[in-house]
């Protein structure tokens, strides 16, 4: 019995490197998707997606510990991996970048790489973390699409001048009337991303006699919060 029980602990990596391995790789893992978590933005947060990043570490450790020192293995992993199809699209480039960083992850602590995990996951973190504070890649204005109608007669100088007043380029993109109601459509950039520059344009625009309704919407499909 102690035969077989030496032979089943004790061939291949030591237990012991072999759980930790397990471990670091599982710990930097939720440590990656917390990152994730509080320096997500936009619409198309998945809570599943947290726990993937976790597992997705430890799996890819345990795939290092087969193949480690085996040609042969790792061609038969390989092969074996390659039935596995993805139908899940990522959503975000981010998304894309922080798997990357769990399989990394995986990948030194499969080859008992420890200290290069850790040093160098906690240089990743202070970097996402930096770009997190300082806004990098955010930009200070944004096109949106306005759409004024009325029934009355139709002012265009008068909205012309007042979108001027809060933008920075302005461009209309169509003007239609029919039986006596018009529509016209402008591409904009507001001065100001601020609610109350948009509240002040729309609150001009409606003042003025003719106009029915005014809507101001951002194209965007992640929208800057």
């Amino acid at each position: 019995m102690a035969d077989l029980i030496n032979r089943i602990f004790l061939t291949g990596p030591d237990l012991v490197d072999v759980l930790f391995s397990m471990a670091l790789s599982t710990i930097v893992g939720l440590l990656i998707s917390q990152l994730y978590r509080g320096t997500h933005r936009g619409l198309n947060y998945e809570h599943t997606f947290m726990a993937s990043l976790v597992m997705l570490a430890p799996i890819v450790t345990l795939v290092m510990l087969f193949i480690r020192g085996d040609l042969v293995l790792s061609l038969g992993l390989i092969g074996s991996l390659s039935i596995i199809r993805f139908r899940t699209a990522v959503k975000d480039t981010r998304d894309m970048v922080f798997i990357f960083w769990v399989i990394a992850v995986g990948l030194g602590a499969g080859t008992y790489n420890w200290s290069t995990v850790l040093v160098a996951s906690l240089f990743v973190m202070l970097v996402v973390v930096g770009l997190f504070y300082i806004r990098y890649g955010h930009t200070r204005n944004a096109d949106f699409v306005l759409a004024v109608t009325g029934s009355a007669d139709y002012e265009g100088e008068k909205i012309r001048d007042t979108v001027q007043e809060f933008t920075t380029d302005a461009r209309m993109r169509s003007y239609e009337v029919e039986d006596g109601h018009w529509e016209v459509i402008y591409e904009l950039r507001l001065k100001d991303l601020t609610s109350q520059s948009a509240d002040a344009l729309i609150s001009s625009l409606k003042v003025m006699q003719g106009v029915q309704n005014v809507s101001l919407l951002a194209p965007q499909i992640s929208l800057p919060l």
